[in-house]
């Protein structure tokens, strides 16, 4: 989780909301992304599509079975659907999303009927430090909007 947080830290010096994801395979990452939409202007550039692309150019397959995904937010139901397509076996995330959350906070996308593979989730892994990122990002960012307004 410390190098998903590195790479969350790398997207906010870009002005970026600050979530990094890696794709870990048999205990090698295979995969890294950071969130991107702004500087990309891509709506689907989030951390967990970018470390899920990444992953699968480098083993030549969509499809990452046995791959574990470690990302510093709770994913939202775009990255939830991209992760049940990937087959990723675990997702382990940081902290929750209140607001979006697809996998415990406001949805339990995995736990769909019709959906045809189910990661294992496990929440709350270094939820402090991750959500103190996400924090100290956008009070950084009302902070400047204030002094802006002056």
């Amino acid at each position: 989780m410390n190098q998903a947080l590195a790479l969350a830290s790398h997207a906010a010096e870009l002005g970026e909301v600050p979530v990094g994801a890696l794709v870990v395979l048999n205990g090698e990452v295979i995969g890294q992304g950071y969130n991107q939409p702004i500087a990309s202007h891509d709506p689907s550039a989030h951390a967990e599509i970018m470390a899920l692309r990444d992953a699968a150019k480098r083993v030549g397959n969509y499809r990452l079975p046995g791959a574990d995904l470690y990302v510093t937010l709770e994913p939202c139901m775009m990255c939830a659907g991209a992760i049940v397509h990937a087959r990723i076996n675990r997702v382990i995330f940081g902290a929750h999303e209140p607001k979006a959350g697809a996998i415990v906070s406001r949805q339990q996308c995995f736990s769909l009927s019709h959906i045809n593979h189910r990661p294992e989730v496990t929440a709350g892994v270094m939820a402090e430090q991750c959500a103190q990122q996400l924090s100290d990002f956008f009070k950084t960012r009302r902070l400047a909007k204030r002094l802006n307004n002056l």
